[in-house]
């Protein structure tokens, strides 16, 4: 390497060759992306993404971040939420950007179908097709441990957010007992592979998504760097014993 370097599962790369090496991997995976994402952990992401979509509490007129954003799986969620509260109380649609660097992400969340609130993007994480300080909240659900430069996310979520803004991330992270980190290796290492080979013929994405969890810092060391990209009041929610985690925080 001659340059940066960037984790790519257990390897180090070069960061200038970690985009092409992601996007090829959700090139593969994007067609069975969300029946993969049930298989793999029983349905079990549905429940942590619906306490994130309560969380936010997404309200009518508020512009809202689906950051890697994907198939537009939360985004919809966000609309129905901020929807249902409409119809109670009035107000303008809420507008919720899903912004993925994956093309054949987002037309696989384009062919499900849209919504009036959502509007969809290829865009980098790291640098939003969107204005400063113009977002209500910012949200992005296992995907920065996928880019490049996570700080620079970070930090970008920072830019586009209002004063006080909120900002969410949801992501795998690290159990917090050892029993439970061994039965999660086991199952992450032996099963998730495997399912990946005989559902959709592609262990080596698979293998690579595993590897880019066990890459990804603790709860406590990935505070620590939102809190250094300027938000406050940061705090994290842990999911299923910390095999997932909601880390929160506020603009400044």
């Amino acid at each position: 390497m001659t340059g940066p370097s960037a984790t790519f599962g257990f390897r180090d790369v070069d960061a200038a060759e970690k985009p092409s090496l992601v996007r090829g991997v959700f090139d593969r995976v994007a067609g069975r992306y969300d029946l993969m994402n049930d298989l793999m952990s029983a349905g079990v992401h549905r429940l942590w993404k619906d306490a994130v979509a309560a969380r936010l509490n997404p309200q009518p007129g508020e512009t809202i971040v689906d950051c890697a954003g994907g198939t537009g799986d939360m985004a919809r969620r966000f609309a129905r939420m901020a929807r249902r509260v409409q119809e109670r109380r009035g107000g303008p649609d809420a507008k919720i950007f899903v912004v993925d660097y994956n093309a054949e992400m987002i037309a696989a969340g384009i062919e499900r179908g849209g919504m009036p609130e959502i509007c969809w993007s290829v865009g980098d994480a790291q640098r939003l097709p969107l204005p400063d300080a113009s977002a209500d909240a910012y949200v992005i659900s296992f995907g920065i441990r996928n880019v490049t430069d996570i700080s620079a996310a970070l930090r970008e979520a920072r830019r586009v957010l209002k004063p006080g803004g909120r900002f969410l991330c949801l992501e795998f992270s690290r159990p917090v007992t050892g029993a439970l980190r061994a039965a999660y290796d086991a199952y992450s290492f032996k099963v998730i592979p495997e399912i990946g080979a005989r559902v959709a013929n592609d262990r080596e994405s698979y293998q690579y998504l595993v590897e880019s969890i066990r890459r990804f810092p603790d709860q406590k060391t990935f505070a620590d760097m939102i809190r250094a990209a300027g938000f406050s009041q940061v705090g994290w929610t842990n999911y299923s014993g910390g095999v997932a985690a909601l880390h929160t925080g506020r603009a400044i």
